[in-house]
């Protein structure tokens, strides 16, 4: 049996109309023109700056598309979104859609739904009505957990989310590993912020990086991580003994090379490789100058 929750910090905006391909494929980091009903990009809206206002999972559906979004961002992005509408033919609302993960399982046929598209272990997500989400998760059969469970899933895979792991407005695509995670499409033509994306990714200059940590103990998310006197991240998400960082990758390596802890108060942390990853982790070699 699949474990659902409804994630009561996700809302939902609809874009409709005529132009609504064009429109959100020129703003947003992904390519969504090609998407089919049921299929699903994770992408951002950037500043001109190219630091993320927002990141969100875009939903095809038949007649245009649904945005899976933190409720933190919802008018902010919205409100954004409106902005650079100009003459375009296209509709932008708010919809009142409750949004709900889905793991560990199949999703029933009845309730319709995409896969996760950051990463297919994460499982799926669906919008249900706000009236009684719950009650239509457990008529499809679903075991209904919390919140929490799902984030600890989400967590224990390395994947970090807007607004919990990373700051909006002030975090970079590479930064928040959008380009390991299909949230980036690096082929498309022109977005708003593309120019220091695309510098990022050629000059390979992302020295910051979300990781995956396991805990000796109980800290706190926001908490200072130090190797010596040095401050060399931030921690984000936690879930028991699991969490996810922030750090600096250059900093990790010289603590690593001199032997030193990485703290959290007192609570000392290892840091761990995803499978996902590509990008090189701290302590591995630094790769070969072409000559």
């Amino acid at each position: 049996m699949a474990f659902a929750a409804v994630l009561e910090d996700r809302g939902a905006i609809r874009v409709t109309a005529e132009d609504a391909s064009h429109f959100l494929h020129n703003l947003v980091t992904s390519s969504v023109e090609g998407l089919t009903p049921g299929q699903a990009a994770y992408a951002a809206l950037l500043t001109p700056q190219g630091k993320i206002i927002s990141d969100f999972i875009v939903a095809r559906t038949e007649d245009g598309y649904l945005l899976d979004v933190p409720l933190a961002r919802l008018e902010e992005l919205k409100k954004r979104l409106t902005l650079y509408k100009l003459r375009a033919k296209v509709t932008i609302a708010v919809e009142d859609l409750a949004v709900a993960a889905i793991w560990g399982g199949e999703v029933p046929a009845l309730l319709g739904g995409f896969t996760d598209p950051r990463l297919p272990a994460l499982g799926a997500r669906i919008f249900v009505s706000k009236t009684d989400p719950v009650a239509s998760l457990k008529a499809a059969g679903l075991d209904i957990q919390s919140a929490d469970e799902f984030h600890a899933h989400r967590i224990a895979l390395g994947v970090p989310e807007g607004g919990r792991d990373f700051p909006f407005d002030d975090a970079f695509p590479h930064e928040a590993d959008m380009d390991q995670l299909g949230g980036i499409d690096f082929r498309k033509g022109c977005y708003i912020g593309q120019e220091v994306v695309s510098r990022t990714q050629h000059r390979s200059t992302a020295r910051t990086r979300i990781v995956p940590v396991v805990l000796s103990g109980t800290a706190t998310s926001g908490a200072n991580i130090a190797a010596g006197d040095k401050v060399v991240g931030t921690l984000g998400s936690v879930a028991g003994t699991r969490g996810l960082a922030t750090v600096r990758i250059d900093r990790i390596d010289d603590a690593l090379e001199a032997g030193q802890k990485l703290l959290a108060g007192d609570v000392v942390l290892t840091i761990e490789k995803p499978d996902w990853a590509k990008f090189r982790f701290p302590g591995e070699p630094l790769p070969e100058k072409a000559s």
